[in-house]
């Protein structure tokens, strides 16, 4: 059997650990050549000594168009024309929305929502360019779905990151470009590590979140590159423009507490 991605070439921001790195092992070992993007380069190093000659590693800040023109321009040497971009790079915040700083909503409007709009807009470009269509695959969540009091401006970019994607869709449709989002739910990377400090130790928490989630577990870093492979490959050719949930049925509808 062929690999999915046999000759691609892809974009992975975020690539320095959690479900970036996953994506881009996963991405290689089907065939593609991996641009390992990310502030975080002995993290990226990491990522690229796991692969091997497939991937290499770029120093991307995904807040700066001048970057991602930089990377377009002379970054894209493993593998040429640009066929797959994942926008994978990510912050969170948490606490009470009375006390969330301006400088914690401004981060995370600049890496969740920029850095995408900024991703998409440059990796259309360079698909065009190409011409030979692509895929884009944005990383939102299940809070750009729904709302948590907790988490609300990282709810609100990863919703704008949700009606960003259905826009650049609509917009790529036409020159065969899909882009779709992946929204999970709670994933077991270093995202979780602040959170981690809260409770006793990550057992715990991760515990506290599986019940959460009706098959029982929160997901994997591997889990969400599964789902992002789908949607990069060819085998999701008719897909764009949707919303790919991998939350464990989280958001199916309300919990069994109706039942005696």
């Amino acid at each position: 059997m062929a690999s999915r991605l046999e000759g691609k070439a892809a974009i992975v921001t975020g690539g320095a650990s959690g479900i970036g790195r996953a994506t881009c092992k996963l991405f290689a070992q089907e065939g593609a050549n991996v641009i390992v993007a990310d502030l975080d380069m002995d993290g990226a190093q990491a990522t690229v000594e796991a692969i091997g000659a497939a991937a290499c590693p770029y120093t991307l800040d995904v807040t700066k168009e001048e970057a991602w023109e930089g990377l377009m321009a002379g970054g894209l040497g493993v593998g040429g024309n640009l066929d797959i971009l994942v926008n994978c790079a990510g912050i969170g915040r948490a606490g009470d929305f009375e006390e969330l700083s301006l400088e914690d909503w401004n981060a995370m409007v600049a890496v969740n929502l920029t850095g995408v709009f900024l991703g998409c807009k440059h990796g259309v470009r360079a698909m065009r360019q190409a011409g030979n269509g692509g895929s884009i695959v944005n990383i939102s969540s299940i809070a750009g779905l729904v709302g948590g009091d907790d988490i609300a401006g990282y709810s609100a970019t990863k919703g704008g990151v949700t009606m960003l994607t259905k826009s650049v869709a609509l917009h790529g449709a036409r020159f065969g470009i899909r882009c779709n989002s992946v929204h999970p739910t709670y994933v077991d990377s270093e995202m979780l590590d602040p959170v981690a400090e809260a409770f006793p130790d990550r057992e715990t928490m991760l515990a506290g979140m599986a019940k959460l989630v009706p098959l029982g577990r929160v997901a994997t870093p591997q889990d969400i590159a599964n789902a992002i492979l789908f949607l990069a490959s060819d085998e999701a050719a008719i897909v764009t423009g949707s919303a790919l949930l991998a939350d464990g049925g989280q958001l199916a509808g309300l919990p069994s507490a109706h039942t005696g």
